[in-house]
């Protein structure tokens, strides 16, 4: 039987040696592992990406937008802890949801007020601030510096009354708001909503206003 001639490699020119033969065969079984792990990866990839699809079919979606309903008595509660004046937690009617409520202060003053801001159930926004030890530049920055327009009595608490509805300045949320005070307190709403929404807030915080006086 014939011995086998060692293969020629074209581009070495010549047979290989038996080193150069085991040093292929080694890259040639580095290169197969390399390509076996880039496959694994890729397929384990569209594995997770299907996982990922089937998920995101199954878990039922809304698009009515999630608000926030906070639970403005409980968070004034804990701010009442240090703060000698009561602090207005309106009860207000069913349609009204609060979306914040917190104490803040302004370091350009120092002024710390409490704050409730709320939904009415036209879809309007409403903010009461109580200014505790509030000063006059306080409640100007709040209504955009705006000029008073008139005087309401609500349920015994007379407010000024600041209407910018119909004006063309950039006034913020400050198109219509009411003032009034009582002790150390300033109580300022301002917001979007109508008169009659604004009433029936300034209404549920005569309590908090009357333990003012």
């Amino acid at each position: 039987m014939a011995r086998r001639e060692p293969r020629v490699v074209a581009e070495l020119g010549r047979p290989e040696t038996p080193e150069e033969t085991a040093a292929r065969k080694a890259q040639d079984s580095h290169n197969h592992r390399q390509r076996q792990n880039v496959r694994n990866l890729v397929g384990a990839l569209v594995a997770s990406l299907a996982v990922v699809a089937v998920i995101v079919l199954i878990v039922p979606r809304s698009d009515t937008p999630i608000e926030r309903d906070i639970d403005v008595a409980a968070v004034a509660a804990q701010a009442q802890v240090g703060v000698e004046q009561q602090l207005a937690v309106p009860e207000l009617p069913e349609g009204w949801r609060s979306n914040d409520a917190s104490l803040r202060q302004r370091e350009a003053d120092g002024v710390t007020a409490w704050y409730a801001g709320y939904l009415t159930p036209g879809d309007e926004y409403v903010g009461m601030y109580q200014g505790l030890g509030a000063n006059p530049t306080w409640t100007a920055d709040l209504l955009a510096n705006t000029i008073a327009t008139g005087v309401v009595t609500i349920d015994g608490v007379e407010w000024t009354v600041y209407d910018n509805r119909d004006t063309d300045a950039d006034v913020g949320n400050a198109r219509y708001g009411l003032v009034t005070e009582a002790g150390e307190s300033t109580f300022v709403l301002l917001g979007t909503a109508d008169p009659d929404e604004f009433e029936t807030l300034a209404g549920a915080i005569v309590p908090a206003i009357d333990a003012q006086r």
